[in-house]
C-alpha cells in the first residue's frame, strides 16, 4: 500500500522519512509555488524530540547547536532575569537551520526506494482516489479550503521578524527571551559566532514602521554585533483545527495547529504528532492490518485535546505578559520570578516544554 502526502515543506519531508523507515511506499505531491525555504529561519527542538528524531527519523546531531540553558528576562524589571531553565546534561534545547534540515531530508529521501516525489499543479485531485490514506500538509490547496476551513483562530496584531546576527565569539550555549515593551524578543544561538533572532513586535496603533534592526541593537545586552542579515517578517496568528480529518484525508502540521513563536514550540508539536502517528501505523502493520481511515480517527482521539490544551497554554503565556505590557507594571514579572524559584514548578514547566502534555 502507498501513502500519499500533499505538500513539500519540512513537515511533509519529515513525515515521509518517518514512514519510509517502516518500508511504507510514500508518494509526495508538491507545488513549487508553495515551496519557500529560507536559509535565515531556524527552529528549536527539545531534548526529547531530538532523541526521537535521531532514533526514528534521521540523525541530525551534525546540524544542531545544543543549548544548556534558557533565560527569561523582563524589560519592566530592568532586564532582570525572572526564570532560569537549565540542565545538568549537555542539552536542554537545540537550534538548527530549517534549510539545512530540509536539504538533509531531501537528499536522504531521493535515494530511498520507498519514496517518490511528484510535481503537481492540478486543481482537481481525482488521482487521489487510488490512495487509502492521504495526509495533507499543504495549507493552500483546494482540499484544505473545502474540508479543513473550520478552525479556532486568533490574530495577535503582531508581526514576527526573523534574522541571524553575527557577533564576536563567545561561549554561546544559552538562549534568552526578553519580554520587551514592544513584544517578546528571542536570542537563539546557532554557533559561538551566530545567533538567530525572533522578535514578535506588536503592531503600532499609529502604523509607524519600526526600525527592527535598531530595536534588536537597543534590546541586546549580551552580544557585540558585527552584522545583521536580511530581516524576514510574517503576521502572527494561532489556530486549532476543529476536525483533524475528512474521510481518508488527515490534516497535518500547520493545518492542525499554529502557536505564538515565543515558546519555540511550533515544530515540536509537529514532531510529537509524527511520533503518535508513527506509533498508530506501526501497531497496524504489526497486526497485519491495512492503513485506512481508522488511523485518522485514532490519531484525532489521542491528540486533539492535548494539542488544544498545549496551544492555549502558549497563548496564556503571551497574554500574561501582554497584560503587563499594556498596564505598564512589573507586578506580574515579579510574581513569575517568585514562582520560578520554586524547583517543582520550574521542573514542571521544563518537562512540559520538552515532552508536551503527558496525560
Amino acid at each position: 500500500m502507498t501513502v500519499c502526502i500533499l505538500g513539500s515543506g519540512l513537515t511533509a519531508l519529515t513525515l515521509a522519512k518517518a514512514l519510509v523507515n517502516y518500508e511504507i511506499d510514500v508518494d509526495v505531491f508538491f507545488n513549487k509555488k508553495n515551496l519557500k525555504i529560507t536559509d535565515l529561519r531556524t527552529i528549536g527542538i527539545s531534548k526529547n524530540n531530538i532523541d526521537f528524531f535521531n532514533s526514528n527519523i534521521i540523525n541530525i546531531e551534525k546540524l544542531i547547536w545544543k543549548l544548556k540553558r534558557i533565560e527569561i528576562f523582563s524589560e519592566n524589571l530592568n532586564r532582570e532575569k525572572i526564570i532560569d531553565f537549565k540542565t545538568n546534561n549537555d542539552q536542554l534545547f537545540s537550534i538548527l537551520k530549517n534549510f539545512e534540515l530540509y536539504k538533509l531530508l531531501e537528499k536522504d529521501l531521493s535515494k530511498n526506494k520507498f519514496f517518490r516525489s511528484r510535481f503537481s499543479n492540478i486543481k482537481n485531485f481525482h488521482f487521489l482516489n487510488k490512495y487509502e490514506l492521504i495526509i495533507n500538509c499543504d495549507t493552500s490547496n483546494f482540499i484544505t479550503t473545502r474540508y479543513f476551513s473550520k478552525k479556532i483562530t486568533k490574530k495577535y496584531n503582531s508581526t514576527a521578524y526573523t534574522t541571524i546576527i553575527t557577533h564576536d565569539q563567545i561561549e554561546n550555549d544559552t538562549a534568552s527571551q526578553i519580554f520587551t515593551k514592544k513584544g517578546p524578543l528571542a536570542f537563539l544561538p546557532i554557533s559561538n559566532k551566530k545567533t538567530s533572532i525572533v522578535y514578535s513586535v506588536h503592531n503600532s496603533n499609529n502604523r509607524r514602521v519600526e526600525n527592527i534592526e535598531q530595536l534588536i541593537k537597543d534590546k541586546n545586552f549580551k552580544y557585540k554585533i558585527r552584522n545583521i542579515d536580511k530581516i524576514n517578517s510574517f503576521e502572527l496568528k494561532s489556530l486549532n483545527l476543529r476536525s483533524y480529518y475528512h474521510a481518508n484525508i488527515l490534516a497535518f502540521g500547520d493545518l492542525l495547529h499554529k502557536v505564538h513563536p515565543l515558546a519555540g514550540q511550533g515544530f515540536n508539536m509537529t514532531i510529537r504528532d509524527i511520533k503518535i502517528l508513527s506509533e498508530i501505523i506501526k501497531k497496524k502493520l504489526d497486526l497485519g492490518l491495512s492503513l485506512d481511515i481508522s488511523i485518522n480517527s485514532e490519531f484525532q482521539k489521542k491528540l486533539r485535546h492535548k494539542n488544544f490544551i498545549f496551544s492555549n497554554g502558549v497563548d496564556l503565556i503571551h497574554e500574561f505578559f501582554n497584560i503587563e505590557r499594556k498596564m505598564k507594571t512589573s507586578f506580574l514579572s515579579k510574581s513569575v520570578k517568585l514562582i520560578g524559584k520554586y524547583p517543582p514548578i520550574n521542573k514542571m514547566f521544563t518537562t512540559i516544554a520538552d515532552r508536551g502534555v503527558l496525560f
